[in-house]
């Protein structure tokens, strides 16, 4: 029986106004102080396209590293909690990957150079191998993957919780091995969860600021992203620091509609 319920009740039209005002005041406010004749020249300093540049290509490497372990995670976190008395640990698991959602950023960059900083638990292994990450766009690229990957893990794990198990155990009967379930069969039924996943990856690793200042640094052309040039900008060029803003927050939208739209055909298909 399908639902009946089309729209909710008038009531809710009041608090999601108030919802929205609270996220759009904000943005026109900065809007109404622009200066718009400045903003191409404010744009296309050399300072604001190595940000840029830096930013969307970090932010597209940490979705790619969300995407390859993230999804194996999910996997598991999923298979887990449909087996709760096989994996004890499940619960203690699963809060730890969603740990840098309600952690401060700036702890986890600080988490991160005491890992694989000059002197992290790793530093000896890393000197052994001549490898050297914090204060480099690798450590951009980890800090980004470091505050994102729970948001791909979530999307990924709340849709393998919603797949039909009846279907999946009827293809292994068949004869079909678990490597080909998951190949033709549930990643598949994945991709729209992992499209919005990975575009809500993409977008927090675009706007982070704390694990990166804290872990990699702030030199031009290797660790400073859009979001730090913004704060410097901030004290010696606030009109340049809004332009940049609002380049951040065409980026941003653009990105999530281009994949949500790209989401939404999916899952009509």
């Amino acid at each position: 029986m399908r639902s009946s319920w089309t729209r909710p009740p008038g009531w809710v039209l009041l608090p999601a106004l108030l919802g929205a005002a609270v996220v759009l005041l904000p943005v026109i406010g900065m809007l109404s102080r622009l200066d718009w004749a400045a903003i191409p020249e404010l744009l296309t300093s050399e300072s604001s396209l190595a940000a840029l540049r830096l930013s969307l290509w970090a932010s597209a490497a940490a979705t790619v590293l969300c995407l390859l372990l993230g999804v194996p995670l999910a996997l598991l976190l999923a298979a887990a909690a449909a087996n709760p008395n096989r994996f004890r640990a499940a619960g203690l698991l699963r809060s730890l990957v969603l740990l840098p959602l309600v952690l401060p950023p700036v702890v986890g960059g600080l988490a991160l150079l005491y890992t694989f900083g000059s002197q992290g638990l790793l530093s000896g292994a890393l000197e052994f191998f001549g490898i050297r990450i914090a204060y480099t766009s690798v450590a951009v690229v980890l800090a980004m993957t470091f505050v994102s990957m729970p948001f791909l893990v979530i999307s990924v794990e709340t849709a393998l919780r919603g797949l039909d198990r009846h279907l999946l155990e009827a293809a292994t009967v068949d004869g079909a091995s678990r490597t080909q379930v998951l190949r033709y069969m549930v990643l598949p039924l994945l991709s729209p969860a992992l499209i919005s996943g990975a575009v809500l990856a993409f977008a927090r690793s675009l706007g982070e600021f704390g694990a990166t200042l804290a872990f990699a640094g702030s030199m031009q052309g290797v660790t400073r992203t859009l979001p730090l040039e913004i704060y410097l900008q901030r004290e010696t060029d606030p009109d340049a620091a809004m332009a940049l803003s609002l380049l951040l927050i065409m980026v941003a939208v653009l990105v999530i509609s281009l994949a949500y739209s790209r989401s939404r055909s999916t899952w009509q298909q």
